[in-house]
């Protein structure tokens, strides 16, 4: 299981070793694929600009937590845990998942034989990949390298970079934001080969999630950025205008620049595509965006007029809309689509960077896109002139908002804004951070002095535990059996860090 490198001289990457997947080790061979600046789908798009009013994009998130639970107290998917408990609760849903995770692989090779020109966005997480191999599914494997790695489906099917662990943005210890990324480029290119992640210019955050804290957010665009994407989706609710305002409602349709400041003062900025809306999977699986892009029209740039983009995205597997609608909806639009005449004129399905490729090739300046911050930002920028930041004037501003403003908080902004993801869970988050410290310490300066170590087993597996333990799921499913699990990982990645 190996991921075949291009004819230039790149080192062959293993899916796994020593029985882990390989997320780490060849940084350099990485860095120098993801760094190439190219057009990714400019010269293979069957679509021109002129031609098109308003395009519509649909993402799809895959995801699986690994957890401790295997037959000896291994770490398996689980999925692999619903298959082996098909009793328990809706467990049941194991085979029809899986389904959903290869079915792409069949539904667009089959619309385009059937004349039609479909598009689709991937996001799977680092933790469903491995969980798949190590249940042997070669069947999910082989459907979805045919849509990768295939020259002829590349131009319909774009990969979104991720999180590897799932791992929500804010509280993820930021030292550890750029490893979670990292480790999912280079698990990506094991399987699928440093081509496909060469095209990989997008970025999905786990829940949408937009971390607001200025050195939170500042230091995640810095690593998205020095990782070689271009782009990432954000939540239309986890933005505001620079002055605090609200976004207007036709710049939700256009991309924006994300701008984030910290708390020395230093800007930095990212082209965002906004996803509207909440995170319903009606949405996509009754292929509402299609809809919704039929109601709208050019919008101005600059001194351009370009299509608008209606952005969606929604899980893939969960649920009896996605397990169930989904699949009728998706022939049935692309049909209508096709049998309109409009394959290639008028409302048509595009993915993220073919869109920012073709407006940016006929024309648009990034620097035109309008303007927007995280959320609740404006408020601390309203007190500290940014000029004169500090991390201590930043600091206690935050704590005098947070004190007399009921509606401030700095746990960012995500699709499920009913849950925290930090209040109530200090038992695993107070372990996380000490595990990621326990990391750093003892191999930041190791790997200062020879970056070979990230080639070495211990750190291999201590990098492992490190990202398992900030997994969303954790958090997400509750405290009990959850928090157990968290626990455990967190005792087994301290074990081997001693």
């Amino acid at each position: 299981m190996t991921a075949t490198a291009p004819s230039f001289n790149l080192p062959t990457l293993a899916e796994l070793r020593s029985g882990l997947p390989n997320l780490c080790g060849w940084e350099a061979a990485i860095q120098s694929i993801i760094k190439q600046k190219e057009p990714v789908y400019l010269n293979t798009t069957n679509l021109k600009l002129e031609n098109i009013t308003a395009g519509f994009a649909c993402a799809l998130h895959m995801h699986q937590p690994s957890i401790p639970a295997g037959a000896n107290g291994e770490i398996i998917s689980n999925l692999q845990y619903m298959f082996e408990h098909p009793n328990n609760g809706d467990n049941h849903n194991a085979e029809p998942f899986a389904w959903c995770y290869s079915r792409m692989g069949e539904f667009i090779p089959q619309l385009i034989s059937e004349g039609c020109n479909p598009r689709i966005m991937l996001d799977y997480s680092g933790n469903l990949l491995w969980g798949l191999r190590q249940m042997g599914r070669d069947d999910i494997f082989d459907n979805l390298k045919r849509i990768t790695c295939d020259s002829q489906y590349q131009p319909y099917v774009e990969w979104l970079g991720t999180m590897w662990s799932h791992a929500v943005v804010p509280s993820t210890p930021i030292p550890d934001i750029k490893l979670h990324i990292q480790a999912w480029q280079h698990h990506f290119a094991a399987i699928f080969g440093y081509d496909a992640l060469k095209r990989v210019k997008g970025f999905s955050p786990p829940e949408m999630h937009l971390p607001n804290h200025p050195d939170t957010l500042f230091e995640y665009i810095k690593a998205l950025k020095e990782c070689g994407y271009r782009w990432l989706m954000v939540q239309e609710h986890s933005l505001e205008n620079l002055d605090g305002s609200a976004l207007k409602h036709e710049n939700k349709y256009i991309p924006n620049r994300l701008i984030a400041r910290n708390s020395h003062g230093e800007a930095i900025s990212i082209t965002a595509l906004i996803k509207t809306q909440g995170s319903d999977t009606k949405l996509v699986a009754q292929m509402q965006p299609y809809f919704e892009a039929k109601g709208r029209g050019k919008q101005q740039i600059g001194n351009m007029t370009i299509p608008s983009l209606v952005t969606q995205i929604a899980d893939g597997e969960n649920g009896g809309v996605m397990m169930n609608e989904y699949p009728r909806d998706f022939f049935r639009v692309y049909h209508e689509i096709r049998d309109a005449g409009n394959n290639y004129a008028d409302v048509v399905a595009l993915n993220g960077t073919e869109y920012l490729e073709l407006i940016e090739a006929a024309g648009v300046n990034p620097g035109d896109y309008p303007t927007c911050q995280a959320v609740h930002q404006h408020k601390i920028w309203q007190r500290v002139n940014p000029d004169n930041a500090t991390p201590e004037t930043v600091e206690q501003v935050i704590a005098e908002l947070k004190a007399n403003d009921h509606q401030f908080h700095m746990d960012g902004a995500s699709w499920t804004n009913d849950l925290n993801w930090v209040e109530g869970y200090e038992n695993v988050l107070d372990p996380m951070k000490k595990l990621s410290i326990m990391f750093h310490e003892k191999y930041d300066s190791l790997v200062q002095q020879d970056p070979s170590i990230t080639q070495r087993p211990d750190y291999q597996e201590a990098l492992l535990y490190n990202l398992l333990l900030q997994t969303s799921c954790f958090r997400y499913w509750g405290q009990g059996v959850w928090t157990d699990y968290a626990r455990e990982i967190y005792r087994r990645g301290e074990a081997v860090l001693n």
